[in-house]
């Protein structure tokens, strides 16, 4: 009976717990990407990637056409070569193709390394007013709505609005 006892008052203590829990707990979301789209630094970042970008894609285009060119005088004058030249000839041809496969797969690295360092300013900016509205107004979590799709949920307040404030944004 003691024991008995002891059991159901832990479990109403743990019930009147988990409901002083719940009543404290403050949940919002934000769109993040709309919230960093808004930002006047996005275009600033924009217009540098894409000038950054440019550069690789010339380069790209350039090989691009040195290898259609050579390609194209590689099946037009085919018949007329010999084997040897004509081995020597494919493996030009495949080896400027490599090349260019390698180069895109380094300037694709390159591009996300500079999208990163340009881009981080402006997450790190977004975060901190993010932070700064959810612990002026006592929210213990809140959810990202362009990354997180959550079937069932309670509601929450969204925070767009205070932190568009908190950075200057209209």
């Amino acid at each position: 009976m003691k024991k008995l006892f002891k059991v159901a008052l832990v479990a109403v203590g743990m019930l009147f717990a988990g409901n002083f829990a719940n009543a404290q707990t403050k949940i919002g979301h934000i769109n993040f990407n709309q919230l960093i789209d808004m930002m006047p630094e996005t275009k600033t970042v924009t217009t540098q990637m894409q000038a950054y970008q440019k550069t690789f894609i010339d380069q790209l285009t350039s090989m691009n056409n040195e290898y259609t060119t050579k390609g194209q005088e590689f099946q037009k004058n085919q018949a007329t070569m010999t084997d040897a030249v004509r081995t020597v000839k494919g493996n030009e041809l495949q080896d400027l193709q490599k090349r260019m496969q390698d180069y895109q797969n380094n300037a694709q690295q390159q591009v996300d390394a500079k999208r990163q360092e340009l881009g981080k300013p402006l997450i790190d900016k977004a975060t901190a007013a993010v932070n700064a509205v959810a612990k002026e107004k006592g929210y213990a979590y809140v959810l990202d709505s362009s990354q997180v799709s959550l079937l069932v949920s309670p509601d929450a307040d969204d925070l767009m609005a205070a932190v568009k404030v908190k950075l200057g944004l209209k």
